[in-house]
């Protein structure tokens, strides 16, 4: 993240850091009326230009997560029902995947952290699918650009695409304000179990697969899966701040 040159506006900006984190950290360990759901936060995530799906300006590409207003409002129990064109331009309903453990990733292809994580998005589609787990990208883009990257970079797993629409799909998860990229967990009954924001890297997608997996067998209930995952990701960036 990049840090402002004056030492008073560092500390509003660590002040803005640790009020975000408390608010998203918060929403795992809330009341059911507010669904219990740990968000995870990284500073590798760019601002969505709200209602364009074309290139942002170049402050959009600040990378200030942490600086930029956010708020998740609510994240839905459930998977929310919603339908969005395949690559192709064929309507493609997320109940099509009923059943299965779903990773959505929301990204662009302007974003460049969600460019980065397509190679492990890949490989963690063609590890998990024996496992019953199904990846599919939300793409809030235009469908011929699209369609035009995931040629060139040989994606087979499925991508949905949009632009308010996928907004509105954004905004049913509960983030009003949505950045690039984020990540939504479910477990094969539809459950949200956590939904990550920023660039998902192998570490933290092996924490999170485990705890669904856990779910998925019964083996741990939602609860205490979401809070396994809350503490291994603080435990995951305390280990890389350590190491820097």
């Amino acid at each position: 993240m990049n840090s402002p040159g004056r030492h008073d506006s560092g500390l509003k900006v660590a002040a803005a850091v640790v009020a975000v984190l408390g608010v998203l950290l918060g929403i795992w360990a809330g009341t059911r009326a507010h669904s219990n759901r740990s968000t995870a936060v990284s500073d590798a995530a760019q601002r969505v230009p709200v209602g364009a799906a074309s290139p942002p300006s170049a402050t959009d590409f600040a990378n200030n997560f942490n600086e930029v207003p956010h708020t998740v409002v609510r994240i839905p129990e459930h998977l929310p029902d919603f339908t969005l064109t395949d690559r192709n331009g064929k309507p493609t309903p997320v109940a099509t995947w009923a059943g299965k453990s779903l990773v959505l990733n929301f990204w662009a292809t302007w974003c460049a952290p969600c460019r980065r994580e397509i190679p492990l998005l890949k490989t963690l589609s063609t590890e998990w699918a024996p496992r019953g787990v199904e990846v599919v990208g939300v793409a809030v883009d235009h469908r011929d650009q699209v369609a035009a990257y995931a040629n060139e970079l040989k994606i087979a797993y499925p991508i949905l695409v949009g632009e308010e629409d996928a907004l509105d799909v954004a905004a049913k998860f509960g983030v009003d304000s949505p950045v690039f990229p984020f990540t939504v967990f479910t477990d094969r009954r539809g459950q949200v179990v956590t939904l990550y924001v920023g660039e998902l890297h192998q570490a933290e997608a092996n924490l999170i697969f485990l705890a669904v997996q856990h779910v998925n067998d019964d083996q741990v209930g939602l609860a205490e899966a979401q809070r396994n995952i809350a503490e291994g990701l603080r435990a995951l960036r305390g280990a890389t701040a350590g190491s820097g």
